[in-house]
């Protein structure tokens, strides 16, 4: 009888794993998902960013413009000593407008890792929005709960070489398709950023996070928190936005 009740629970056991099984997606699936919320063919963000020092934080506003991957415009409108300063990313250019220098400069190669005004995000991380699906390769390796949550847990390994990171593991809500949590790592391994996304509302069809915070985990500190605090998608947005010549008006 002993041995019957042993066998009960290991075949129960195995069904519910069974069970558990056939409900776990693809990992493909999961990240399209993902990608129908977080990206769209065009966007308005306007945002706060507080960088988070050792001694106090300081508040960065600003207002973006998208179109694709390709394309995005943004214009620092405080504090005082950032407002007028523009940044224009043409494919995989990027070049920044100092009003007080009245110069407009292009990055490229190991400047694109400076950081951005102090903060936890570097240029490379603001220049890396292209969809999960074009230069990652990914599967599901388990389930976690966060925050009361239950989540996919997932790996992604690059499959094109230019990309700012190479591997990441990514918490992805499993009713909302959202990333609540990445952590991202170099070729050798070493986790360089860890990502937090919170606050998510549901904005014209798809959920977004209002708060997404940056942490780069080779300095110390709090790290940076993006704050949405208005974002359209899909708006028109007129062609002479992304141009070089926008970058003096």
């Amino acid at each position: 009888m002993k041995y019957l009740s042993i066998i009960l629970v290991v075949s129960l056991s195995c069904l519910t794993f069974n069970l558990e099984a056939q409900k776990m997606p693809e990992a493909l699936e999961i990240i399209e998902k993902v990608d129908a919320n977080m990206v769209s063919k065009t966007s308005i963000v306007e945002s706060k960013m507080v960088i988070q020092g050792r001694r106090k934080s300081r508040t960065v506003v600003s207002k973006g413009y998208a179109e694709g991957d390709k394309k995005s415009f943004t214009e620092y409108l405080a504090p005082a000593r950032e407002r007028g300063t523009k940044m224009l990313k043409l494919d995989n250019k990027l070049w920044i407008y100092s009003p007080s220098t009245d110069r407009t400069i292009q990055l490229s190669g190991h400047m694109l890792r400076q950081s951005v005004m102090g903060s936890d995000l570097s240029y490379e991380d603001m220049m890396e929005d292209r969809e999960l699906t074009d230069v990652y390769d990914a599967k599901v390796t388990g389930q976690d709960t966060l925050d009361g949550r239950k989540t996919w847990v997932l790996e992604l390994n690059a499959k094109v070489d230019d990309v700012s990171y190479a591997k990441r593991k990514m918490w992805v809500d499993q009713e909302r398709f959202v990333p609540l949590k990445e952590d991202l790592f170099a070729k050798s391994g070493e986790l360089l950023k860890r990502i937090i996304l919170s606050d998510f509302t549901k904005t014209e069809g798809r959920w977004y996070p209002g708060k997404i915070n940056f942490k780069d985990m080779l300095k110390s500190g709090k790290g940076t928190d993006f704050i949405v605090v208005k974002i359209e998608f899909d708006p028109e947005i007129l062609p002479y936005i992304f141009s070089k010549a926008f970058l003096r008006k």
